[in-house]
């Protein structure tokens, strides 16, 4: 009988005449500009076999143990959708070991109607951390009324680990029902830490926040200070544009102003050095304008505090329907930090 190499190569390698017929097809397409290469990185080809997928790392936060660097950043509740994008969400969070920060939960104050688009504990678990949120301009409502005995009834139901408080001036601002604050959100911030028996967080909405606001938060007792920086969604834009054309006009550039992501990790560094012992925040949460696990990856990895990576339409993009839809991405999100950590170095 006549040797056929390919019957042979088939045999032992089943897709090999597939595979070098794509890699024929796909030659020129898969060529790399050098001028796009991705300049953040060192890649080091040699110095790791291929990450276990199996392996599970422990990272100490807020007090909890996450299994990635990955926090699901606030989003919604209140809505139609949102005890299923909640749901989703938290079964992902406890199956992967990432932390959640829930959406508004300003109404909650004052009934339990919402209740259970906010109430996900039961499907994450208890080893990773859960925290509810508030807007400035409600925490500053119950201070001045003495009411801020709901706060810690409000994380009682949820079985929250603490508070999320958004700082969120500009888009009360520009938002036609919004908010008008009476005093700084500082203020308000430091009153409450003054009578809270639980963990705070302190985050922006979009805009970010620059270096005196960042100085200032660092001095405070706060478990971590996360980003909402600008680049992805901006809530001082999203309430501009439910306003009457002439307001858009006119306040679009107020709407435009805020601090990257890589911007305020550098405000953070510095002022951590600065301060030395002044500085009382050791943990944050990266996130608004990370378009990918690469951007996480780098910033938390450039962070002088411990730092993981948050995302808010990234994961709601992939939580509205199914949840194996939203489980393949968080598996590819984790996939590609594996891939990252075994061969990427930051320059």
């Amino acid at each position: 009988m006549k040797f056929d190499p390919t019957q042979a190569m088939q045999q032992d390698d089943p897709t090999a005449v597939s595979r070098k017929q794509d890699h024929i097809e796909l030659a020129f397409a898969s060529r790399v500009d050098a001028q796009l290469l991705n300049q953040r990185f060192y890649y080091e080809p040699l110095l790791s076999a291929h990450p276990n997928p199996a392996a599970e790392k422990s990272i100490p936060f807020l007090k909890k143990t996450l299994k990635v660097p990955l926090w699901v950043s606030s989003m919604t509740g209140g809505t139609e959708k949102a005890a299923t994008i909640n749901k989703n969400l938290a079964r992902a969070c406890g199956e992967f070991g990432m932390g959640m920060g829930l959406g508004s939960c300003r109404q909650l104050l004052n009934s339990d109607e919402y209740l259970s688009d906010f109430s996900v504990r039961k499907w994450m678990g208890y080893d990773v951390p859960l925290y509810a949120n508030l807007g400035i301009a409600q925490i500053e409502t119950l201070i001045q009324n003495r009411e801020t005995a709901k706060i810690r009834k409000m994380l009682d139901l949820l079985e929250a680990d603490g508070l999320i408080v958004h700082v969120n001036p500009m888009q009360e601002a520009l938002q036609p029902e919004g908010d008008v604050f009476t005093r700084s959100p500082l203020q308000t911030i430091e009153s409450l830490l003054q009578i809270a028996d639980y963990p705070i967080v302190v985050k922006e909405v979009g805009q970010g926040m620059g270096p005196q606001s960042i100085r200032a938060l660092l001095q405070l007792p706060l478990a971590a200070l996360e980003f909402a920086a600008a680049g992805g969604t901006n809530f001082a834009k999203l309430e501009l544009l439910r306003n009457k054309e002439v307001e858009q006009n006119i306040f679009a550039p107020l709407a435009a102003v805020g601090h990257t992501a890589a911007e305020m990790l550098a405000f953070v560094n510095k002022a951590v050095v600065e301060l030395g012992p002044k500085c009382k925040v050791n943990q944050l949460i990266i996130s608004g304008g990370l378009h990918d696990f690469l951007d996480g990856y780098y910033l938390i990895k450039k962070s002088n505090l411990l730092a993981i990576f948050g995302q808010a339409s990234g994961f709601l993009k992939y939580a509205q329907g199914d949840y194996e839809t939203l489980r393949h991405f968080v598996q590819l999100q984790i996939r590609g930090l594996a891939l990252a950590e075994a061969y990427l170095t930051v320059k």
